[in-house]
């Protein structure tokens, strides 16, 4: 009988295998590192803002609506408290968080849960020092302005920044998109005291972002910034040449009765129905960017009732007419010659009640063709989270069976006794394919 040595090269499949079993489980330890990392939820552009001596606005963005609460301490390794964005977990895609009361000039550090991940800064968690304690500044300059989405729409929960002289404020816009700030409440950079704002020379720079794409920004003096004309996402606004409106202060109500007035006199307040009526120029039928099959299209949209519009296309040839705003609040207006095939603006330009003149700009493209007029080109779709791809194990080779020889007259071939090449072959891959799993494992966890 002829003996042959099948230990080893059963010993190095035994090897490959269990190499294979490790790389399965390091990879499945990857993605269990991994859940919840998505990258929609990742936060973006964190800013921390409205420092003072005892608190602070921290905000940021996510692609995807996401819950958060933020997680802050006195040091880096002590990060034990936590501050909710909402109380009923609500999912949005800005996010501002406010830390209250903390110390003066003393440094914080924070991290941020994004749909139930924790990020950091590299980490390292992200860090602030707050300012000196100051007295209650008594001036009062208060600011505001509206934000618009690009079909005229009022945009809420979009963070306003504001920066005057280096410092940094934030807030949400409400629902019916308006904001306000107190500049009276601006720091120098250093914190350690109030910074002195000239109406007239102290520049505004006004940044603004709202869902994923939507962002805006303007530049203003204080004296023309009550309220600061209405900002549109997609549109870059430069307002230092506005006049001056006025003290901001709002017009004073007298609501004592008359001397003569008895309990029958007519002091209701009428009650209305149906749809209020505008408060601004809107412009419906076209959005920003629009490719139109009309070369004489049609503009429509609402305003206030009695309003005078002046609309402008802005076109190798530009065409400029006025239009008074009906009853109705509905206006319309065709342009009376032939537009070339190509990009053209349209500009809507009024005087609101306050005398400032308000502009509503928008950039189309004519497309010759026979499809009805202001046929979208397609609007923006809400981006979705692609499924990540889950690497699966190495799937484990399976024996070829060999057929059997054909028995014949000759003798048998006489195996090799001792041949270690499939053996050391199959060692040689049972301990790469382990080291190269484990080695992804640490990246992952790190």
């Amino acid at each position: 009988m002829i003996k042959t040595n099948k230990i080893p090269t059963i010993l190095g499949i035994i090897i490959l295998l269990v190499g294979t079993f490790a790389g399965v489980f390091f990879l499945n330890m990857t993605q269990v590192f991994r859940i919840g990392a998505d990258a929609l939820a990742t936060p973006k552009n964190i800013r921390i803002g409205n420092i003072t001596d005892t608190s602070a606005t921290i905000s940021w963005s996510t692609d995807k609506e996401t819950a958060a609460f933020i997680t802050w301490g006195d040091s880096a390794s002590n990060i034990q408290k936590i501050e909710n964005e909402t109380a009923n977990n609500q999912k949005f895609f800005n996010h501002t968080i406010d830390i209250t009361g903390l110390k003066a000039n003393t440094p914080y550090f924070f991290k941020i849960n994004s749909d139930g991940t924790s990020y950091d800064n590299g980490n390292i968690p992200w860090q602030f020092t707050t300012g000196a304690a100051l007295a209650v500044n008594q001036a009062s300059m208060p600011v505001s302005g509206s934000v618009m989405t690009t079909s005229g729409q009022p945009s809420s929960h979009a963070i306003v920044y504001l920066t005057v002289g280096g410092y940094l404020m934030s807030t949400l816009t409400s629902s019916s998109g308006n904001f306000v700030f107190q500049l009276g409440s601006v720091r120098k950079p250093d914190l350690q005291s109030y910074l002195t704002v000239d109406p007239a020379q102290t520049l505004l720079e006004i940044s603004v972002v709202g869902g994923p794409g939507e962002t805006a920004s303007a530049n203003i003096f204080p004296q023309s910034a009550r309220p600061i004309p209405t900002i549109v996402f997609g549109q870059v606004y430069d307002f230092r040449n506005l006049t001056a409106n006025g003290d901001g202060q709002s017009p004073n109500a007298d609501l004592n009765l008359p001397n003569n007035a008895t309990v029958s006199s007519k002091f209701n307040v009428a009650t209305t129905s149906g749809t209020p009526a505008p408060t601004s120029v809107i412009l419906e039928s076209l959005t920003e960017g629009e490719v139109i099959t009309s070369t004489q299209p049609q503009f429509f949209g609402k305003g206030p009732s009695g309003e005078s519009i002046t609309i402008t296309v802005h076109s190798q040839d530009p065409v400029t007419q006025t239009v008074q705003i009906p009853k109705t609040g509905s206006w319309s207006w065709s342009v009376p010659t032939n537009l070339a095939p190509g990009a053209h603006t349209i500009t809507v330009s009024w005087v609101d009640s306050t005398g400032i003149t308000r502009l509503l700009t928008r950039d189309f493209v004519v497309q010759a063709g026979e499809l009805p007029s202001f046929q979208a080109s397609g609007s923006a779709a809400t981006p979705t989270a692609s499924a990540t791809p889950i690497a699966s194990g190495a799937a484990t080779p399976k024996p070829t069976l060999t057929p059997k020889p054909t028995a014949t007259a000759t003798a048998k071939p006489v195996p090799v006794t001792g041949d270690l090449t499939p053996t050391l072959l199959l060692f040689m891959m049972g301990i790469a394919v382990s080291v190269f799993s484990f080695a992804i494992w640490k990246l992952a966890e790190n």
